[in-house]
């Protein structure tokens, strides 16, 4: 008897899962190609019948853009992508979404409008837990813009903007304003102006391309956000951090920001930063500080990168302090360290450091040098007093005047810093370490000095949070 009961129970689920299954069939809407007068299918009626929640599967096609979604629906690509295709036609946005819930996947997004007062886009974000993925935006002015949006996913996104205008006239890859907890992961952004992060916090940026812009990453008043494992490539600026706080910089590679203002990581009074095992390679300048950290009894922590094959290592804006400096790796930087005027960078704390420089030995084999790494500043006083003349730096002129200065200077010379325990091989196992698991703190801030705690925010207030409960399924992933 226990054994019919047990088989009826299991045909009864068989026949619920049909259920689910044929009901989902019939909850999603396939629409054909079929175009209209002027060459589009228009794509606005079906998006106003559907019903919310239901799935809009799109075949291969070119639907009318200037689409507005109200309501939770999913609009997805039923087909490759780069065939599924909805054209603005050069005015306003491609898509709008003004609601919560919403799921736009597997399609490409052209011409939007020129309006940058308009914020003409690909995607206008309007909404909380949305999701936007897999989807290619092309000749638009702006990529994806978020405005007091939460909780969204923007993720494995192509986008790049118009492809006749300059740099400075393109508009942003992806934008954040007022817009908390969103994850933007794995996305490909080239050939745009910037990605801006204002007003904006708890956000995760992670696992993305940022090629061939002005800004890799710009932030703005932004605090507690993470920034982890990306790429930028060949942008005039990789990060700059302006009037943010609390910011985790933290296993990104940052190459070829060049010319006259490039910059690796540029900081603006920022303050209470994890700049954390990062590579900042061939840029102009690899890490830039202006006036950071700018908050009282703060700190910014500058641990375990590798910062190299820059014209400068390390530039100061001024005379600053309360940076800590502590298992970096400084290698075949043309100038190790520098400040903008005729100033020492010594106020902040250089320890555990490699310097491919350092001429000392280390005789009871501990790792580190017996003498202090101290740079001093000669000839470079002459590019610092006289800007014009760091146009000679590298040049045989100024090497030569830097050996006879250094062999009978004719001036005391600065002492730009000094490290008492530098390394001598790039090798090594660091001082620092990150925090444990279950701190609360994705970034991973590190102890340093015993001047960072968990309780203290230091880092980021990110929590492993999961607003979709999406772990485990596809749609997230």
């Amino acid at each position: 008897m226990s054994g019919g009961r047990t088989e009826a129970t299991a045909n009864g689920r068989v026949f619920a899962w049909l259920l689910l299954a044929f009901g989902l069939m019939l909850a999603a809407i396939v629409v054909p190609a079929r175009a209209a007068e002027g060459g589009l299918i228009p794509l606005q009626p079906l998006i106003d019948k559907a019903k919310p929640n239901e799935t809009i599967l799109l075949k291969p096609g070119r639907y009318a853009g200037n689409v507005v979604i109200s309501k939770p629906i999913t609009l997805m690509g039923d087909g490759p992508r780069e065939k599924i295709v909805i054209d603005a036609g050069g005015k306003g946005s491609v898509l709008v979404l003004k609601t919560d819930g919403a799921i736009i996947r597997n399609l490409t997004l052209v011409n939007s409008g020129d309006q940058h007062n308009d914020l003409d886009a690909g995607v206008q974000v309007r909404g909380n837990f949305n999701v936007i993925k897999e989807v290619t935006i092309r000749e638009c002015l702006f990529g994806i813009d978020l405005q007091q949006s939460s909780n969204n996913i923007i993720k494995r996104n192509d986008i790049s903007s118009k492809s006749d205008v300059g740099l400075g006239l393109r508009g942003d890859g992806i934008r954040l304003w007022y817009s908390m907890k969103n994850r933007i992961t794995h996305n490909n952004v080239h050939d745009m102006r910037d990605m801006v992060i204002w007003y904006s916090a708890d956000n995760i940026i992670a696992d993305n391309t940022f090629s061939r812009g002005r800004y890799g990453l710009h932030f703005m008043y932004s605090r507690y956000n993470l920034v982890e494992r990306n790429k930028f490539l060949a942008n005039s600026v990789g990060i700059y951090l302006m009037y943010s706080d609390s910011v985790v910089v933290k296993n990104n590679r940052i190459v070829q920001a060049i010319g006259a203002a490039g910059i690796g990581i540029g900081f603006k009074e920022a303050s209470n930063l994890d700049i954390v095992d990062n590579e900042v390679l061939y840029n102009s300048i690899g890490l830039y500080l202006d006036v950071s950290p700018f908050q009282p009894d703060t700190t910014n922590r500058i641990y375990r990168n590798t910062i190299a094959f820059n014209n400068e290592g390390v530039r100061f804006l001024n005379d600053w302090s309360r940076n800590l400096f502590r298992d970096n790796r400084f290698i075949s930087n043309i100038t190790q360290v520098t400040v903008s005027t005729f100033a020492t960078a010594n106020h902040n704390t250089w320890e555990a450091n490699y310097w491919d420089d350092y001429q000392g030995y280390d005789l009871n084999g501990d790792g580190f040098g017996d003498t202090p790494y101290r740079l001093m500043v000669y000839s470079e006083r002459i590019w610092m007093d006289v800007k014009a003349a760091a146009f000679f730096k590298g040049t045989p002129v100024l090497t030569m005047l830097d050996f006879l200065e250094r062999l009978a200077p004719f001036s005391d010379p600065l002492l730009m810093l000094q490290d008492d325990k530098p390394r001598i091989s790039p090798e090594f196992e660091p001082l620092t370490r990150d925090y444990q698991p279950g701190r609360g703190n994705v970034g991973g801030s590190v102890t340093t000095f015993g001047q960072t705690t968990g309780e203290s925010k230091a880092g980021t207030s990110l929590e492993d949070y999961d607003p979709f409960g999406l772990k485990d399924s596809n749609v997230g992933k």
